[in-house]
């Protein structure tokens, strides 16, 4: 039973920790309060270090000896980095998905695309970026190629970071949706027509812009 509850206060702590980190409650570079988390959750250091060190392995916390533990704050060449693995494992994954995506997921696609077009009808980016509606269309993608390990390293780990660092860059003009939605959608029609190599190209291509728009950015 003190294993269960050990666990338990452990998962409780992780996830408000990690929905406060890419809600932006907590912001980059910000320390977390152990002594408080421990207090609010009545448990010990235990399920805390727990916490932390999953988040650690997200890579959205990081900890010093002496200092504690704080939200991560992405340097511009981990940016850079984080892009050209992306662009490598999502290129790869638009090219398995475009022979593996069942019917359930093209019906899927459909409607999410339409989804996202009302959105940028309606609000522009102050409705499809908090909706996710970038991130949740490369997810459906990755989840289509039916590969496990794809799936675990972009949706459990470089997606997470990508949440992060877009709050850090909403109000730069990094994020331009409308041509977001036009690369979707030429993606899309690619992968529906069960040609892996455009989809491949094509989406590599798509997150390549993204990565040197985001370099323009950071430079000027």
């Amino acid at each position: 039973m003190h294993d269960n509850n050990k666990q338990t206060a452990a998962a409780r702590i992780f996830s408000e920790l990690q929905q406060a980190i890419l809600d932006g409650q907590l912001l980059p570079g910000s320390k977390i309060n152990e002594a408080e988390l421990a207090t609010r959750h009545g448990c010990s250091r235990g399920p805390l270090r727990e916490a932390l060190q999953r988040l650690e392995g997200l890579r959205l916390i990081q900890r010093e000896a002496h200092v504690g533990a704080r939200v991560i704050s992405l340097s511009d060449q981990q940016l850079t980095e984080l892009y050209q693995v992306r662009e490598v494992l999502e290129g790869l994954a638009c090219r398995l998905a475009a022979t593996l995506m069942t019917k359930q997921a093209k019906d899927e696609l459909k409607t999410l695309l339409d989804t996202h077009r009302r959105y940028l009808e309606e609000d522009g980016q102050q409705k499809y970026y908090p909706q996710a509606g970038d991130l949740d269309f490369h997810y459906l993608l990755i989840r289509s190629s039916q590969n496990a390990l794809l799936l675990s390293q972009l949706g459990d780990e470089l997606y997470p970071l990508l949440q992060l660092y877009r709050r850090q860059f909403r109000d730069s003009g990094y994020q331009q949706p409308e041509l977001a939605y036009k690369e979707h959608l030429h993606i899309a029609e690619a992968i529906m027509e069960g040609d892996g190599e455009l989809a491949e190209m094509l989406m590599r291509k798509h997150i390549a812009r993204a990565r040197k728009r985001l370099k323009y950015i950071l430079t000027t």
